[in-house]
C-alpha cells in the first residue's frame, strides 16, 4: 500500500459532541445545533472569516490538556472552540474536505492557543494546550450541524 493510500484512509466517522458559539468577546454559549455560513463560519459566532471561520478540537485532547495540568478533562467552552468531535483524528484531515452534518469544511491550519489560556487554565495553561488546540477550517458548503452528527472526509 502506498503512503498516499495510507494517508487517505480513516477507520470510522467521528461524531459532533459539543457545539459552542462566541456571540461577544469573552462570552461563550453552548448550543444543540448551528448553521454554518459560507466564509463567515457559524451563524451567531464572532468568528474570523475565511480559513479560520470554524474551530474544532478533538474530545480526546480535552483529557490530555487536563492531565498536563494535573486535573481531569478541561471544559470545551474554556478553549473557545466551536466544535468538539470524537472518534476521528482531526490532524489526519488537514487540507481535506470534511462533511460535518450538512456542511462541508476544509481544514486549513492548527488552532494555536492564545495567551488567555494562562488566565483560563492557570499557570502552564498555554503550554498544556500546545499541540492539542485543534484545527481551523473554512466553510466550503454551508449547512446545519447538530449534536451527534457524523464527521467524515468527503473523498
Amino acid at each position: 500500500m502506498s503512503l498516499r493510500e495510507l494517508i487517505s484512509g480513516w477507520a470510522k466517522p467521528g461524531r459532533v459532541e459539543w457545539i459552542g458559539l462566541r456571540p461577544a468577546r469573552r462570552l461563550g454559549v453552548e448550543v444543540a445545533d448551528a448553521t454554518m455560513i459560507s466564509s463567515v463560519g457559524l451563524d451567531g459566532d464572532r468568528s474570523r472569516a475565511g480559513k479560520r471561520a470554524v474551530t474544532l478540537i478533538q474530545q480526546e485532547h480535552l483529557g490530555a490538556i487536563g492531565s498536563y495540568l494535573g486535573r481531569g478533562p478541561v471544559s470545551p467552552e474554556i478553549l473557545r472552540r466551536n466544535l468538539v468531535v470524537s472518534g476521528i483524528n482531526l490532524a489526519a484531515l488537514k487540507g481535506r474536505e470534511v462533511q460535518v452534518g450538512e456542511a462541508i469544511l476544509r481544514f486549513t491550519v492548527i488552532c494555536a492557543p492564545c495567551s488567555r489560556m494562562e488566565e483560563a487554565l492557570g499557570k502552564g495553561g498555554y503550554s498544556a494546550v500546545r499541540g492539542h488546540g485543534g484545527w481551523c477550517a473554512e466553510v466550503v458548503r454551508p449547512g446545519r450541524v447538530r449534536l451527534g452528527d457524523p464527521v467524515q472526509p468527503v473523498d
